[in-house]
């Protein structure tokens, strides 16, 4: 017989059933704002969906349930088959039926990119393995239209708002997902020492065929359908769409060696895999397969900064609900002026991302806009290295405000702090973002003084913020050398003042002010929760955690 020994108190009811697009005001604010209202019916009714709490339960349970890599069937045949719990298949189900693996694609329309960011984040917040398969295919749609003739393939199954998890050649499928295989084990982010090789079936060129030997080191996720793989020719690197399946209904060359043991991002299989004469079709220009696959670079690094955005705003959710329901030391956590003073520093964080995040997709939808088109080069690699390197420590203090509960894998934040460096790693790790942020402004120095300008006229009257912007130009002064070296400075400094001046244009002006104030104070520093000044005002605090989360 079980004796009673306690009683059971003071501890946080599950965060669940709320509305993660009505709770989140400079989410809806930006997606009226950015010519994207025309989906806020939409975008409410999955707010209220994902979080409930059996969408909640998907993504525990996809996590929980890991892939299975099956290499060979019971009788001994080669399958290279990855095997997935249903909970992984709902949630890509969840994300084809609301389009956000092709939105922009499917209806190309101003505020479609961010349409598609606002749905994204909110889905990044409760799981975010499978938002890989969707971002690939969707980074990969603009570079396939290139190629009428295949495209014409592929166009109704990639459109297609249904999730086809079947194992089987694309004629025979009712949708598709693209990957991409680009890394190998002695290269990494330096692509150009690839080695696998691709020889011409036939003529040769664009549009035909070759047979590729050789490996990937990450090949994400292996049972998409096709995926997109740099291979070397006479010509030099080129870019190859190379299915599971040949055109003969017989299973591509395409081995799967293992599956990644990560440490995060674990509901999500990243494989290595072996080419042994796989069958590839050449898409763009022979000996051009980086510029080519470096097109889907700036959509999947856009995906990076939305889903780290995500990422940040669920965490601080879970932070502050959990602080507005546990007592410490005779009263609510969030009533102590300390944790006050870090979850407000939180809550500037997180609204600060998201601003950047949803200015950086409607950058997106207008391609051919000058400033946009600044924004997309030059912040877009600006964007991914702060947001997701912020959302390693960010998710890390949110785990602090749970105290031992939050290191424990029975609650959400350990998953949470286990995901956060993925971003920060995937499509090109910190340095490589600093270095090509530096390339886009010596490639297009116009586009950056156009960047800069905007920013003057937005802080005409925040002399600490022209001040941050002037010394922008300052540091493009500097010799080469001496640049690359201050790349993260740079780079880090960039984003700031960008944020500063989102904030300034489109939060209340004591919150911006106070996001100003705080990352301009040398005080502050990296660590949350060292607001100063008119920023501890207890006014001003309620303020901004009441719109952080009006719960």
């Amino acid at each position: 017989m079980q004796w009673f020994t306690h009683e059971v108190t003071n501890q946080v009811p599950e965060l669940r059933d709320y509305d993660l697009f009505v709770s989140d005001i400079a989410l809806c604010e930006g997606v009226e704002r950015e010519n994207a209202d025309w989906h806020l019916d939409e975008l409410r009714r999955l707010g209220t969906e994902l979080g409930q709490g059996r969408i909640l339960q998907l993504g525990d349970m996809a996590n929980h349930h890991l892939p299975e890599l099956m290499t060979h069937d019971r009788y001994g045949n080669r399958t290279d088959v990855v095997s997935f719990h249903p909970s992984w298949h709902l949630l890509l189900a969840l994300l084809r039926r609301e389009g956000l693996h092709a939105l922009p694609w499917t209806t190309p329309r101003p505020g479609a990119h961010v349409a598609r960011a606002a749905g994204y984040y909110m889905h990044a917040q409760i799981e975010a393995g499978s938002l890989c398969p969707t971002t690939m295919t969707f980074a990969s749609i603009p570079v396939l239209q290139k190629e009428a003739g295949l495209f014409a393939q592929l166009q109704e199954k990639l459109y297609s708002l249904e999730h086809d998890p079947r194992d089987l050649p694309m004629s025979a499928k009712d949708s598709i997902l693209i990957g991409m295989g680009m890394t190998e084990k002695q290269g990494g982010s330096d692509v150009r020492s690839n080695a696998t090789i691709a020889r011409p079936d036939g003529p040769g060129g664009r549009g035909t065929e070759y047979l590729l030997t050789g490996h990937k080191w990450f090949f994400s996720a292996p049972m998409c359908d096709a995926h997109l793989v740099l291979a070397r020719t006479e010509e030099g690197l080129s870019c190859f769409f190379v299915p599971r399946w040949r055109p003969d209904g017989t299973k591509n060359t395409v081995l799967i060696q293992r599956l990644k043991d990560k440490l995060g991002n674990r509901s999500n299989s990243s494989s290595e895999v072996e080419f042994q004469d796989a069958y590839g079709v050449m898409i763009g220009e022979e000996g051009r397969g980086i510029p080519t696959i470096i097109e889907m670079a700036g959509y999947t690094r856009l995906d990076c900064v939305i889903g780290s955005a995500g990422l940040m705003r669920q965490a601080f959710a879970q932070a502050v609900h959990h602080a507005r329901h546990r007592s410490a030391f005779g009263k609510p956590l969030i009533e102590q002026p300390l944790m006050r003073n870090v979850l407000c520093d939180l809550a500037l964080e997180s609204e600060a991302a998201t601003q950047l995040m949803l200015r950086l997709a409607a950058a997106f939808d207008f391609p051919n806009e000058p400033l946009d088109r600044a924004w997309r080069r030059i912040m877009t690699p600006a964007a991914k290295f702060w947001i997701c390197k912020r959302a390693l420590e960010f998710s890390g203090e949110c785990m602090e405000v749970w105290g031992g509960n939050g290191y424990v894998e029975t609650g959400p934040m350990a998953r949470m702090y286990r995901e956060a460096p993925v971003n920060s790693i995937w499509e090109g790790s910190g340095n490589i973002m600093c270095l090509d942020v530096l390339r886009a402004i010596e490639r297009e120095p116009d586009a950056f003084a156009l960047l800069l300008d905007d920013m003057l006229d937005v802080a005409a009257d925040h002399p600490d913020v022209q001040v941050l912007v002037e010394s922008l130009k300052d540091d493009m002064t500097a010799p080469p050398q001496q640049r690359e070296m201050l790349a993260r400075r740079f780079a880090q400094k960039l984003v700031l003042a960008a944020q500063c001046c989102l904030m300034l244009e489109h939060a209340p002006s004591a919150i911006a002010e106070a996001f100003i104030a705080s990352r301009a104070d040398p005080d502050c520093g990296r660590v949350y929760g060292t607001l100063g000044g008119a920023s501890t005002s207890p006014t001003l605090q309620r303020q901004i955690l009441s719109r952080a989360w009006p719960h």
